[in-house]
């Protein structure tokens, strides 16, 4: 396949790049720095030192053999990404160019404005140049699972089928977003939703639980091709902030009463449910919907499996709640199904004391590049 991967300098979308590539397909990457950028200017970087996207493209192939076209530019700016699109011709695009934070977006205005406009103009660019330089082209979009928000039924995979009043039809799954971030990402859906009916086009849109880990067995090569790893409250994943927290003595600051329930899974599993979409294609005109978890924790939970690993390993970890800065339910039902990338051959790696030391061990490395006042900022939802 020629795989064309938009925000490719990122916590996924780098590693994404090595993983296709190194399954021999040809892969282009675009990025503008975004998550760099920001981290500069909020003081929260990537607590992993790596060189840039075109650098490592360079030792990817040195040590993998692996070439990667890279460039750098905006997919907000449609000239730009239709010029890419007609040099690549790609048979799949892999859209990551998104602001990915919640609480990015929660700020202030300036920040609910840019993760708007990025998010949905960057959607409808690629719906466009798909429609004008390839309309067979497959478009693979990581949604959320925080789309759906936490309502009090099962959340099923993308659609639900209704009777009201002696009629049945089916449904995208209402959606309840609880950010202006996640709001966008139920505005993709939208967006890509009438594309598919109005064009025909074919999309898969994968709703993607918090990811943890370090690594992938890419970036195993060499540490310089280890992802932009984040752990503050702006960029960091729940587990992954745990985790920079109990090495750097800090408490685990648990948000309220710690009865959030979300779905997780492994950076390494974000690679396995991205290409078996790509190996397995929408249809013309088709929407499909991807759950993508593999397990579900409360904030608790993973506390405690935090607590209980770091103990093995010789650290007092401490668990510390604290007001919940954001507005959504802390006790709540969460059943979310999640057979689809399971039936297309996912092999999961589940969250185990084992993953956690080596995660931990992973972080000790970096200890001393770690910013204790990034991590924690307490960003205000009211």
């Amino acid at each position: 396949m020629r795989v064309l991967i938009l925000g490719a300098d990122g916590y996924l979308g780098w590693a994404t790049c090595m993983h296709f590539s190194g399954k021999g397909h040809e892969v282009a990457g675009i990025d503008n720095y975004f998550r760099r950028n920001s981290g500069l200017e909020l003081d929260c970087e990537s607590l992993i030192p790596v060189p840039n996207l075109v650098q490592r493209a360079r030792i990817w192939k040195e040590l993998a053999g692996g070439k990667l076209r890279v460039s750098i530019g905006d997919v907000t700016d449609y000239n730009f990404l239709l010029e890419a699109f007609r040099e690549f011709r790609p048979d799949s695009v892999i859209h990551y160019a998104e602001q990915p934070s919640a609480p990015y977006s929660m700020i202030n205005r300036d920040k609910a404005a840019f993760t708007t406009r990025n998010n949905l103009i960057s959607t409808i660019n690629i719906a466009y140049a798909v429609k004008e330089v390839n309309p067979d082209c497959h478009i693979i979009k990581l949604g959320t699972m925080g789309e759906y928000g936490t309502p009090n039924i099962d959340i099923e995979e993308g659609w639900i089928d209704i009777e009201h009043k002696g009629r049945k039809d089916r449904f995208l799954f209402p959606r309840q977003a609880s950010s202006v971030y996640h709001t966008s990402k139920v505005q993709d859906t939208d967006l890509l939703w009438f594309y598919v009916r109005t064009w025909g086009l074919r999309v898969t849109d994968l709703m993607q639980g918090p990811v943890y880990g370090v690594s992938t067995d890419e970036s195993d090569l060499d540490h310089r091709l280890m992802p932009i790893f984040n752990y503050d409250e702006i960029f960091g994943t729940v587990l992954n902030r745990f985790i920079v927290q109990a090495v750097a003595g800090q408490p685990l600051t648990v948000y309220g009463k710690g009865g959030q329930v979300r779905g997780y899974l492994n950076i390494k599993d974000t690679m396995q449910c991205v290409y078996l979409a790509a190996l397995n294609p929408a249809d013309r005109g088709e929407l499909r919907v991807f759950n993508q978890v593999t397990e579900t924790f409360s904030v608790n939970e993973l506390a405690g499996h935090v607590r209980r690993a770091g103990k093995g390993l010789d650290y007092d970890v401490k668990v510390k709640a604290v007001e919940n800065p954001r507005v959504e339910k802390e006790e709540h039902y969460y059943n979310p199904k999640y057979t689809g990338l399971l039936e297309l051959g996912l092999k999961p790696h589940y969250l185990t004391d084992d993953v956690l030391c080596g995660m931990f061990r992973a972080v000790e490395k970096y200890k001393d590049r770690i910013n204790r006042d990034a991590i924690f900022r307490g960003v205000k939802w009211r």
